[in-house]
């Protein structure tokens, strides 16, 4: 498994992670022991970079992924998130980030994963009604108290990362990027490159779509959190369709599988992007991981390009758009 810098702070991990959201009921059940087993595997095979959040859960994630690391810390990388507020039943309570719920957050996720140190900690969403030079101003306390190693952002706008990054240097912001969400290329990613920020992309396969996995919208389960989603409306869904057909021709001309045509590609944009998949199944993270070891040449990118231009996916990406860019 290759390895590559996360900015320019010092953070260096696997350029293909794992997303652990998907093992806590987003989309559907799942078997926690087997969780436990795909994230050890991960481990075994380079994946050191391991994505959770408090919310996902909600906060059962961070314990499942704590109980996973206990005798593997030394070998891997914890990023976790505060920001995006749940109740115990699962209710949501909007975003938060003053400073004492930075803290308070803080605390609970070091508890729940079991660890001294959180790797990288980043604000959820952005709190506009706390300004972020209060809520990045706590999370470099953190850093100062040995509580975390690097801060991050997630979903902020250009200018929301400039004045993040004046108080206290940022590693690295995590958006939604891929071939079917191009929207950090309209600005994000030249900020990013400008100030030494890395860029890590979450549901870089489309929320699973551009693995060819799904034919119809029947195909999602009945408690799949996609099926809210615009993009997995019937319309949409069928529009998106024909796209993600044109990775899955390219993949098949090149021997590979879409979901390895998709990393690779969102990997090729720039040496400083990490992509964290998620999934429950040992054979999907392998497949996954093995994307590592893909290199579409010029002419691949530019055909892609052409099949799957920016800005072509049919229906929004969040049933609610009010809370990221900010």
């Amino acid at each position: 498994m290759k390895q590559r810098a996360l900015g320019t702070q010092g953070l260096v991990v696997s350029e293909v992670g794992l997303g652990c959201m998907g093992m806590s009921g987003v989309y559907g059940d799942s078997d926690e022991q087997s969780n436990v087993k795909v994230i050890h595997r991960a481990i075994d095979i380079g994946v050191n970079f391991l994505d959770t959040a408090d919310m996902y859960g909600p906060f059962r994630n961070e314990q499942l992924v704590g109980e996973a690391i206990a005798n593997r810390r030394d070998r891997v990388f914890i990023a976790t998130k505060f920001g995006n507020v749940r109740g115990q039943n699962g209710e949501f309570l909007g975003v938060r980030g003053d400073s004492d719920y930075v803290r308070e957050a803080c605390e609970a996720s070091l508890k729940r994963l079991k660890v001294e140190t959180i790797d990288l900690y980043y604000q959820h969403r952005v709190d506009t009604k706390v300004p972020i030079e209060e809520t990045v101003g706590t999370m470099a306390e953190l850093v100062q108290e040995g509580k975390v190693r690097y801060i991050g952002l997630s979903e902020a706008s250009a200018a929301t990362i400039r004045r993040a990054h004046a108080v206290h240097p940022i590693t690295a912001l995590q958006s939604e990027y891929s071939l079917w969400t191009r929207d950090p290329e309209d600005e994000i990613l030249d900020t990013l490159a400008e100030l030494g920020i890395g860029f890590v992309a979450y549901s870089p396969l489309g929320r699973g779509f551009l693995t060819g996995r799904f034919k119809d919208v029947s195909d999602l389960g009945e408690n799949d959190w996609r099926k809210r989603h615009p993009r997995f409306q019937e319309e949409n869904f069928n529009k998106n369709l024909k796209l993600a057909e044109h990775v899955q021709a390219l993949a098949q001309s090149k021997g590979v599988t879409p979901a390895q045509i998709a990393l690779a590609w969102v990997l090729a944009q720039r040496p400083s992007i990490v992509a964290i998949p998620g999934t429950t199944s040992l054979t999907r993270l392998e497949e996954n991981a093995a994307a590592s070891s893909i290199t579409l040449t010029a002419n691949d990118l530019s055909e892609i390009n052409l099949l799957f231009p920016k800005g072509i996916t049919a229906g929004d990406r969040y049933p609610d758009m009010s809370t990221v860019n900010r």
